[in-house]
């Protein structure tokens, strides 16, 4: 289950200047495009799913129910969900910091009903969806084709929503990614979800 830490929104970033001022702007250009109800709906609505992981938990239910291949896809993303989120919250976020963006510069219909209080970088959301979709999507074709697109709109939302900047997504992007390759080796200690002969 992915780790809540303590809030830290206000431990200063130790990012680069530049980076911070990129953010910045990339943060006012999404909130100055125009409102858009049907996006913003769908885009809100998707970010609050992945709220502590329960999207692929969802996700990994059904496609436990395609087969052998499709349960041994779905243990790998919940391993690299577990990893990622472990790591992006209990080491990355204590170390990395950073504020937040501020809730009322996010246009109001694409507000969180309860914005977020931890350390901004990394984006907790896009790691663990970036994770769950490289290692399930390593094990099947069908986790690929229905975990990427899911993950790639996760987190998307998260700067949509003006929960976090350019870089914190880019940042869990990586950890998830990275978490989801690395899953392989704990996979193998799984009793049963070996993978199947082709």
């Amino acid at each position: 289950m992915p780790l809540t830490p303590p809030s830290s929104s206000s431990t200063p970033s130790i990012l680069p200047a530049f980076v911070q001022r990129l953010d910045r702007r990339v943060g006012r250009r999404i909130n100055a495009w125009p409102a858009t109800p049907h996006i913003d709906t769908v885009l809100l609505r998707l970010s609050t799913a992945a709220n502590n992981g329960v999207l692929w938990y969802s996700v990994a239910a059904g496609l436990a129910l395609t087969g052998p291949r499709g349960r041994r896809a779905a243990a790998r993303g919940l391993v690299s969900l577990g990893l990622s989120s472990a790591f992006a919250n209990l080491v990355a976020k204590p170390v990395f910091g950073g504020a937040r963006p501020l809730a009322e510069d996010v246009p109001v219909a694409r507000q969180l009903a309860k914005f977020p209080a931890s350390a901004s970088f990394p984006s907790g959301h896009t790691a663990s969806a970036v994770a769950f979709a490289t290692g399930a999507g390593l094990e099947s074709p069908l986790a690929a084709a229905v975990a990427l697109p899911l993950a790639a709109g996760v987190a998307y939302s998260r700067l949509h929503v003006g929960a976090h900047w350019l870089s914190d997504v880019a940042g869990g992007a990586i950890i998830g990614a990275g978490m989801g390759l690395a899953s392989a080796g704990v996979l193998r200690l799984i009793p049963g979800l070996r993978r199947p002969r082709r």
